[in-house]
């Protein structure tokens, strides 16, 4: 992994931020050591995607970013199935396919460019047996969340598994306060300074909007997940399991 260093720069600024080339580049770095217990989630994610997947049915992940989920679920899953990854950046998939090229899986993965903020139309999502969003859903804006996680749903196989991670917040403003402050000290531990901590923040501010997991888990199941459960809380930080059930 590159080393990361985009925001040691004092010209970081909310209004720069994007998943460019530069960001592309080290976002394998960047998720180490920004999502607490990283690698342990995606070990979780690809559990339940081996559990839940069924033969016949397609694997998609919404926000593929560089691929690792794809891969993982791959390595994984070794019966015959169709992984299909959508992403917005351009950049990010062209470092997706290099990662892919890399792993021996290019025969068995499809990447292509999907915005999830814009016609979901234009959009093939048919027979999943699993959906992954890893990180995704909270850069989707608020409007359009209802419609999304419904297009999901309607795409998904009887049985089919929706994998949603994310960043929330708490019902509580204090509590709220407290979960960011556990969370920037585990950003120093991996080697974060206190500018780069700040600089990051402001560059997401109004690009990344986090629900709390009541309001994640409704809009899940107003939305036809008949169970969606959480299966994973560290502080600010949460994995959500959605079924859609047989009929």
């Amino acid at each position: 992994m590159k080393p990361e260093k985009i925001f040691q720069r004092s010209a970081a600024r909310a209004s720069d931020f994007e998943f460019s080339a530069e960001v592309a580049e080290v976002f394998d770095e960047m998720l180490f050591r920004s999502v607490p217990f990283y690698l342990e989630q995606q070990y979780m994610i690809k559990e339940i995607g081996k559990k839940f997947w069924q033969p016949g049915t397609d694997v998609y992940d919404l926000g593929c970013s560089t691929g690792t989920t794809l891969i993982n679920m791959c390595r994984e899953i070794k019966e015959p199935a169709r992984f299909i990854g959508y992403d917005d950046s351009q950049p990010m998939l062209k470092r997706a396919r290099e990662k892919i090229k890399e792993s021996g899986f290019g025969n068995r993965i499809d990447l292509r460019y999907g915005d999830l903020n814009d016609d979901l139309a234009l959009l093939q999502l048919d027979n999943a047996g699993v959906v992954t969003m890893c990180w995704t859903l909270q850069f989707i804006r608020p409007l359009r969340r209802d419609a999304l996680i419904k297009w999901v749903y309607r795409g998904m196989a009887n049985g089919g598994v929706l994998v949603v991670t994310e960043k929330i917040l708490t019902n509580d403003s204090h509590m709220n306060r407290f979960f960011i402050d556990f969370y920037y000290d585990f950003k120093g531990r991996k080697g974060y300074s206190g500018e780069e901590i700040i600089r990051k923040r402001e560059a997401l501010e109004n690009v990344l909007i986090p629900y709390r997991s009541d309001e994640n888990l409704e809009i899940f199941r107003r939305n036809g997940f008949e169970i969606a459960e959480t299966f994973f809380q560290w502080y600010n930080f949460a994995g959500f399991l959605c079924v859609k059930k047989s009929t």
